[in-house]
């Protein structure tokens, strides 16, 4: 059933009180939160670009304290396995039998931090649970959850040592963003609040798991005109027309466009999605699925350049259909 006008209200209004309690720790940056918990409302995940000391472990915890969540974090470093993540099976003598032991990424919200200093191997590891919320380990499929949000950081400072992603693991990220540096303001507040660990006020929970399931649900009802659909799939298909682009938006991306579109209108209080929410989502959503012609990128050609050009080449729908 479809998502009615009161819904709508009530979603925004928690969405909005879920940014607010959050937000507090992470001082002046509520868009970046809202993006990241739009996203985990869409069942998507959150690759950070960032130098260190932005608040990415502060995000993460604040996230996982408010949705009543646990919270977990693997330090990606070349020498981890694959095993180190997903967890590994040990033979119990005393019941003779294999016994699973969980590793890390059962959590509600789990911060690969420096995901890009791993092997490819141990990345790929990630797979499988980021598209299907389970790990199959000796033939057994284990669930991980709901809510679960991989929010995997990576350093554009340090490159020595570190493997680039595979287009293929990026393609899971519905989001690629950055926290960036607080404004002059927002750093003069946090300074003025800086005491020691041990005086840090730990966030309380705030909604439960199944809660953030039931609001999941609901966000996946709003409305989504079949025009807005169409332009959806214009905007891919023209990413993998541009002549400086080697490999276009897939399918996988147009999809998480949708899903996250949906969130981002039922948190704006609305019940149906426009062409502006397509256009608010397309660099966070897009950009990091777009690979460029080398000698393009030589040129100084940018994944953001491409999406402003095919956004003016575009057409945006100008009616919807009533969405009730």
């Amino acid at each position: 059933m479809p998502m009615n006008p009161e819904q709508a209200v009530w979603f925004a209004d928690a969405f909005a009180r879920l940014v607010g309690h959050v937000g507090a720790a992470l001082i002046g940056k509520s868009d970046i939160v809202a993006l990241v918990l739009q996203a985990m409302l869409a069942e998507g995940h959150v690759l950070l670009e960032d130098a260190p000391g932005t608040g990415k472990t502060s995000l993460a915890k604040a996230l996982a304290a408010t949705v009543q969540g646990t919270s977990s974090r693997i330090q990606f470093t070349p020498d981890l396995l694959p095993s180190d993540i997903t967890g590994v099976t040990i033979y119990d003598q005393r019941t003779q039998e294999f016994e699973f032991h969980r590793g890390p990424v059962f959590a509600s919200i789990v911060l690969a931090d420096e995901i890009n200093r791993a092997s490819p191997k141990t990345q790929s590891a990630l797979l499988e649970v980021m598209e299907e919320g389970r790990i199959t380990i000796d033939g057994v499929a284990h669930a991980v959850g709901r809510p679960f949000l991989v929010l995997a950081t990576q350093n554009p400072i340090e490159t020595a040592g570190t493997y680039r992603l595979p287009e293929a693991q990026l393609d899971r990220f519905l989001v690629k963003t950055s926290i960036g540096y607080p404004d002059l303001d927002a750093t003069e507040t946090i300074l003025a609040a800086t005491g020691t660990r041990v005086s840090q006020p730990a966030l309380s929970a705030m909604i439960t798991t199944d809660a953030v399931s039931d609001m999941t649900e609901l966000a996946a009802t709003v409305h989504i005109d079949s025009a807005v659909l169409r332009y959806i799939a214009m905007l891919a298909e023209a990413t993998r027309d541009h002549d400086s682009v080697r490999l276009g938006v897939s399918v996988r991306g147009a999809i998480a466009m949708v899903r996250i579109a949906r969130v981002r209108a039922a948190s704006l209080g609305r019940h149906y999605v426009l062409p502006d929410d397509i256009k608010a989502l397309l660099g966070p959503v897009w950009e990091h699925r777009i690979v460029l012609d080398p000698e393009a990128e030589y040129s100084g050609m940018t994944a953001a350049a491409v999406l402003a050009r095919v956004i003016a080449t575009v057409d945006a729908p100008l009616h919807r259909s009533d969405p009730q």
